[in-house]
């Protein structure tokens, strides 16, 4: 699939697209929150740390080993980094990864008497933490307006004509501008379980795309042909 450049549609007519890509995302996902496993803000804030580089399910596979070893982040704030890394080994990049738990959990322990904070601002202060992470836990724990800014979030933002940005920065503020602020926290899990399932970056569906009469993204794929 080639790469074809964000295609820039004027701003009235982005927002009238943004509201009924949304209206059909709904409906195509009626409920939809993160699939990572979590008892609490802490819980979730330490496994979207992990989720980076690998699919949910496997955090899922380790998670329950590690919050029941060190179920706070004073535990985790002293765990060794060998016994930590033995446990997340399967999520990959484990040596960095328990590297980023661990900071963050003495950060968190230090500054914030081991609460999660809920404030984007204050969360992306903490070590290893960034807007996409401070956002999926404000918007997934607390439905706070927070729009967090993926892989797929971007890919699809981008075909559907959103935003032209690279930068997920800016495109988090283009999709802001474009959504009243009370649909923030339902954007990210649909467009992100959307561009799983439909819009891939190899090779979208468009032939069963729900909002294909919204997307100025050429060239569309067809259906393939079923062998004989």
């Amino acid at each position: 699939m080639p790469v074809v450049p964000p295609v820039e549609l004027p701003l009235p007519q982005r927002r009238r697209a943004a509201r009924v890509i949304l209206r059909r995302l709904h409906k195509l996902y009626p409920e939809m929150s993160t699939a990572l496993d979590y008892a609490d803000p802490w819980q979730l804030l330490v496994s979207t740390v992990l989720s980076a580089q690998t699919t949910d399910d496997n955090v899922n596979r380790v998670t329950p080993e590690l919050f029941d070893r060190w179920p706070t982040p004073e535990d985790l704030a002293v765990a060794r980094p060998e016994d930590v890394e033995e446990v997340i080994f399967s999520t990959g990049f484990y040596r960095q990864k328990t590297k980023s738990v661990l900071s963050l959990a003495a950060d968190l322990v230090e500054r914030f008497e081991g609460q999660v904070p809920r404030d984007l601002e204050a969360l992306v202060t903490l070590k290893g933490v960034g807007r996409k992470t401070a956002s999926v836990v404000l918007a997934e724990v607390w439905d706070d307006p927070a729009i967090a800014v993926d892989t797929h979030v971007k890919r699809v933002s981008q075909r559907l004509g959103l935003t032209t940005n690279d930068d997920p920065v800016k495109i988090e503020h283009d999709l802001r501008d474009l959504y009243l602020e009370s649909t923030w926290s339902g954007i990210s899990m649909r467009f992100i379980q959307f561009g799983r399932d439909v819009c891939d970056a190899r090779k979208p569906h468009c032939w069963e795309c729900p909002v294909r009469d919204r997307c100025p993204y050429a060239p569309k794929t067809r259906r393939p042909r079923v062998g004989r």
